[in-house]
């Protein structure tokens, strides 16, 4: 495996991030909560061959959540990018979805 599937977690799929790939060519991923942004670029470059314009970056915080109703536990904090490719590039496989 390569060292771009270790930093790239996942692909968000939501209206929201629909919405910023059909109007900005915006692609929002999970990523390792230690990765930058110019590790993240060159991981999304590398995994899917495709021309990063831009990285931002956020850190979501966990949530308390209760764990067999009473008591209280905590999800994980995880960081979301947000990747901006160049004009005419493509990520084929998440326009299907």
């Amino acid at each position: 495996m390569s060292v771009a599937y270790d930093i790239i977690k996942a692909h968000l799929t939501t209206e929201r991030t629909t919405l910023l790939r059909t109007t900005n060519n915006e692609y929002v991923f999970e990523v390792d909560k230690r990765a930058d942004k110019l590790t993240i670029k060159r991981a999304v470059e590398e995994a899917f061959k495709v021309k990063v314009d831009s990285v931002r970056t956020m850190v979501i915080p966990g949530k308390v959540k209760r764990i067999d109703r009473r008591y209280p536990g905590r999800t994980s904090s995880w960081k979301k990018a947000i990747v901006r490719l160049k004009k005419d590039q493509v990520i084929g496989q998440f326009d299907q979805v």
